[in-house]
This record gives C-alpha cells, structure tokens and sequence, in this order.
C-alpha cells in the first residue's frame, strides 16, 4: 500500500496545506451483502479523506491477498464456521477484527410454494422434480465457496442423488427468479442476510444433521498491523454494527436502484445518523 504524506506548501505570504488522502484497497466478492457494505464502506472513507479501491476477485484470492498485503481489507469473513478453512492458513498474517453482524447462516432454499418439502431429507423422494438436463440439480454458486463446500456435504450425508450446479451468485439468483415466477420447482443455495428473503417467499429446509453448520457472525478483517497503520478506520470499523433489518434495507436499496454505488448513497443519506456515530469512533480516535 502506498502512503501518501501531507504536503505543506509555504508562500511568503502564509502557507497552506494540502492533505492528500491515505490509499486504501477493499477486497470484494460478488455476495450482494458484500457489494452493499463494501460501496457503503467506499463512500464513509472517501468522506474520511481516503482514496479508496474496490477490487473484485474471488474468495480465495481476497485471503491471499490479504496475506501479501496487496489488499488492506475486507468486510466479510464469516466465522466460527463458514469461513474457518480460508482463514486457518494465513491465520498469522490477517487479522480478523470485531462482528459488524450476527445470525448469519448459510442454508438450503425452496419457494415456498413447495408446501410438501420442509427439511433436505424431503429433496429425495422429490428429486425427480428436480431435474435439469436429465439430472436432480441444486443450482449453487462459485465451487471455491464455503456453501458449496457445505452443500456437497449435504448431498453425502443425506444421501441425496442431486448434482450441485456451480455457478456464481447473480447466476443462481437469476435461475431462482426464472423459477420463482413461472411457479417451478428449484432448490438454491442461500444465506442470511439476503435481499432474496425479502424479495420471494422463500423456505429455508430443515437441516438436522446440521450440513450447513450453527450460525456464524460476520466481521471483517484486514492484513497484519493493518490497526496500528490506520488506527481511526480500526476505530470506525469497530464500532460498525448493522441488525438484520438494516443490512436488509441496505441490500434492498442497491437492488432496487440498480446501481450499488447510488444505491448507497441514498441509503447513507436516509440512514445519516446511524452512519454518523460509526464516522465519529473514528474522530474520537484522532
């Protein structure tokens, strides 16, 4: 990361500064919890006086990356469980920082308009309803993610004779929507928090032998001594909290307008004193 200092210029009149902003890189991915927090997080730095990147990559890469100190931060990271694989081998070159969310859980979905399948045990008797190129199919998204990790151990434990179609979070979302509006059956992997809850009417299947872990909460985390460089942004992300109506609404909003950078904006301007006690951890902090 490059450090830009303060310039101070001097004139024989008087002197005036000029701050140039600390550069900051945000690693992302393409969860849309994770693109609403990362646009919202863009636009409060750059209010801060940083410059901030957002770098789209995959999963894996963000904690490589993070390791190598080519990516100071990043909002996601889901633990004790979705998330404990990626973390373990860098685990002393990142550090995770404090739960902005909690509740979050990684599940197994049906419209709710499939009134006869409750748990994922149900998928077996039903899984001919499933097909899709001549195979019962749970449509997933990227193979590298926990959930896909999660689902394949799903279809072992409950002896399920599906195939998990990997693809990437807009493409199963637009694979439920497709479904969901011509009243098909489709099973998708999903998590909480999602705007898709609030968007469909949706039925998370019971899971008794608990393939899809216990919960977990969502912190972020940066590379190492990334606090001791940047103590104010520590500061304000610590303080950073958001409850499932919040980050719902957030997501919601992006997905409605379109863009996520408007989108959070608006959201930042409707929600200015929530935002505002984050912003002033920071401050105190100065």
């Amino acid at each position: 990361m490059k450090l830009l200092r303060t310039a101070v210029l001097m004139g024989c009149c008087g002197y005036a500064v000029v701050a140039q902003a600390d550069e900051l890189t945000i690693g992302t991915n393409n969860w849309a919890e994770n693109i609403a927090v990362s646009n919202m997080w863009q636009q409060l730095l750059v209010e801060q006086g940083y410059d901030v990147e957002l770098r789209s990559t995959g999963k894996s890469v963000i904690f490589s990356g993070l390791a190598q100190d080519s990516i100071d931060m990043s909002l996601e990271v889901w633990l004790p469980h979705g998330d404990a694989q990626y973390i373990e081998p860098y685990q002393d070159q990142i550090d995770v920082h404090d739960a902005w969310y909690d509740g979050a859980q990684d599940e197994l979905v049906v419209p709710a308009y499939m009134t006869e399948i409750d748990s994922i045990s149900d998928l077996k008797e039903h899984a001919d309803r499933f097909e899709h190129q001549g195979e019962p199919t749970i449509v997933g998204i990227e193979s590298g993610s926990a959930i896909s990790g999660e689902t394949e151990d799903a279809i072992e434990r409950y002896d399920l004779p599906f195939r998990q179609l990997n693809s990437s979070g807009p493409a199963m979302l637009g694979a439920l929507d497709d479904a969901y509006r011509k009243e098909q059956p489709i099973a998708v992997t999903l998590w909480q928090p999602h705007w898709a809850y609030a968007a469909y009417d949706l039925k998370a299947l019971e899971d008794p032998k608990k393939s899809y872990g216990g919960g977990d909460d969502i912190m972020w985390m940066s590379h190492k001594g990334f606090a001791d460089r940047h103590p104010d942004v520590a500061a304000m992300m610590n303080e950073w909290y958001m409850t499932h109506e919040q980050l719902a609404d957030l997501m919601l909003t992006i997905e409605e307008d379109g863009e996520p950078a408007e989108g959070a904006a608006i959201w930042i301007e409707e929600n200015r004193d929530l935002v505002d006690e984050w912003l002033a951890a920071g401050n105190d902090n100065e």
